[in-house]
């Protein structure tokens, strides 16, 4: 079976056993004031209690209030049935106890009327009873007399009650508003929770990506410094060889040069002899040649 169905049939009994008893209270009403006068004081405390009208009122109030509750919760479920039909059916019953409960108010005032009238009218029977002389209506005087303190204290009583009911109702709208609170609180702790988890877990995942950057970032930097020294070093062969050699290139030029220097020789002829003499000749020396000068001719003049 449906849910909303059933939750419907329940009200629906709710509504008919509350409008039952409701009916039952305001016919008391109605009646109240009829019944025999009592000469005996407890048994006239105890029908005092049960027959209170104050209380009568009361007890039929809650029941229209609880009739209209029922009435509201069939409008609220009638639109959630499952068929059309229903959902008319529903509407249509809904509509009825809206009507059912403002002919219970009527008749509920129309009963109160009719007790205030009771009342008035055994009053005056009390009153004409008192009047009369006897015992019985020394007896009866005496009764009333209690009967009014016992129904005074009675009323009292009722209407602490009927405040103290009040205020706990007030307490129970506070608590469910609060209830409610509570509730919308822990949802939204819900949600902060889930969210924290959702960045704890970005930021745990954030942290490893930054170690990762970091560990990164000394390797590179290792990387290049041992570049860099290599690098240099490198360099610095490069730069030591090449000054190497050309220390070496320039000792070399300079011997090759002196070398060259001792071992050159000058051809110089002489005269008077059949061939030519070879003096080695130095560099940056002059050499001291011993050629005979050639001598002119004579003549011998007469």
């Amino acid at each position: 079976m449906d849910p909303v169905a059933a939750e419907v049939e329940k009200v629906k009994k709710d509504f008919q056993e509350t409008y039952n008893q409701t009916l039952k209270h305001i016919d008391s009403i109605q009646e109240y004031g009829k019944t025999s006068r009592i000469t005996n004081p407890s048994e006239a405390e105890e029908a005092e209690k049960k027959e209170s009208l104050p209380r009568l009122n009361g007890l039929a109030q809650d029941g229209l209030n609880m009739l209209q509750s029922l009435q509201f919760n069939l409008d609220l479920l009638a639109p959630q049935l499952l068929s059309v039909d229903d959902v008319e059916k529903a509407q249509s019953l809904a509509q009825s106890w809206k009507t059912q409960i403002q002919s219970l108010r009527l008749s509920l005032r129309n009963a109160n009327l009719q007790a205030k009238a009771n009342m008035t009218k055994a009053a005056q029977q009390e009153r004409e009873l008192l009047l009369g002389g006897g015992e019985e209506s020394t007896t009866r005087r005496r009764n009333l007399q209690t009967k009014a303190g016992m129904t005074s204290a009675a009323e009292s009583i009722t209407e602490s009650l009927r405040r103290t009911r009040q205020l706990m109702v007030q307490e129970v709208e506070r608590s469910t508003s609060t209830l409610m609170t509570f509730e919308e609180s822990t949802g939204v702790l819900r949600k902060a929770e889930s969210e924290y988890k959702g960045h704890r877990s970005l930021l745990s995942r954030t942290r490893n990506l930054l170690s990762t950057m970091k560990r990164q970032d000394v390797l590179d930097r290792v990387i290049i410094i041992f570049g860099f020294l290599v690098f240099s070093l490198a360099v610095l062969y490069v730069v030591s060889k090449r000054i190497g050699i050309l220390k070496l290139q320039r000792k070399i030029i300079a011997a090759a040069k002196a070398g060259m220097a001792g071992r050159e020789e000058i051809v110089v002829p002489i005269a008077g002899g059949g061939g030519m003499n070879v003096v080695p000749v130095h560099q940056n020396v002059v050499p001291e040649l011993n050629i005979p000068l050639e001598q002119p001719p004579m003549h011998d003049e007469l």
